[in-house]
């Protein structure tokens, strides 16, 4: 398969990283952003759900899930727990920096008709290679890429961690994620398969919207250098999501290809 390549045409109809008019949403939250110390601890839940930060949905699965310290060294979660409406595990901190957790992953689907009824199947490339759907006439495929993060930093924030891989829609700070204060300007980078994502459209929503009418929602779009900037009022735990729907070349095909990116991040008072 050669290398995908995304080309910017809107917004992607993701469903779990649908913006805040859209009914779920993914996230990651941990039960702290910044600590102080030698060693800590915090707890991370993960859904998808209606409300931000209220899990009614469905739990985020922690098959993909990777905790990567501060000198840029990942590992898989270890000790999960999923249940009905969400799952969690604990991070222990035992470096200084920023830790980056997330989760990263894609699907594929495939449609078409048959004996006049509409069909459809979603898995891995190789799911749908099984079964002979690849280049199969009639038969439409589709990839959808997500990435969903969130970051922690005992002691002074360091960047590291949050260096991009190059693959797909990535965040790379301008001003630190976890050193977003209120009423200051904050600055966010994004590329697009390590090239700036421009007129990328963002998407800011404060969590706890389950106990406002007003959502709150900040709209933007990145400029020629793929950077966003912003000024919440508020402090408090806030949810940043983007898309992009463009196209992929599989096997010689041009297939139709979507990639969200997720974040979730604490804003100081001042």
């Amino acid at each position: 398969m050669k290398a995908v390549r995304y080309l910017l045409a809107g917004a992607a109809a993701i469903v779990a990283l649908a913006g805040p008019a859209q009914a779920h949403r993914m996230w990651i939250l941990p039960s702290t952003f910044t600590l102080s110390g030698e060693e800590q601890w915090v707890t991370v839940d993960g859904a998808v759900s209606n409300d931000l930060f209220f899990p009614n949905h469905v739990p985020l699965r922690l098959d993909n899930m990777v905790v990567t310290a501060p000198d840029g060294v990942s590992s898989p979660v270890e000790g999960g727990w999923t249940g009905k409406f969400r799952s969690a595990f604990d991070v222990k901190l035992d470096k200084q920096g920023t830790w980056k957790i997330g989760e990263a992953g894609a699907s594929y689907f495939a449609r078409w008709e048959e004996d006049g009824e509409p069909r459809r199947k979603r898995g891995s490339l190789a799911d749908l290679e099984a079964d002979g759907l690849i280049g199969k006439p009639g038969v439409e495929v589709m990839q959808a890429s997500r990435r969903v993060e969130t970051f922690v930093t005992l002691g002074a924030p360091s960047v590291d961690a949050l260096a991009p891989t190059g693959q797909g829609l990535e965040l790379v700070p301008v001003t630190h994620p976890n050193d977003v204060y209120a009423e200051e300007p904050a600055f966010f980078r994004f590329v697009l398969d390590g090239e700036p994502a421009v007129g990328l459209e963002v998407k800011i929503s404060k969590g706890q919207d389950r106990y406002r009418d007003d959502q709150g929602l900040v709209e933007l779009v990145s400029d020629e250098n793929g950077e966003v900037s912003f000024t919440l009022e508020e402090p408090g735990r806030y949810w940043l999501s983007s898309s992009v729907d463009g196209t992929a070349e599989l096997n010689g095909m041009q297939i139709k290809a979507m990639n969200g990116y997720v974040a979730t991040f604490e804003v100081l008072a001042p």
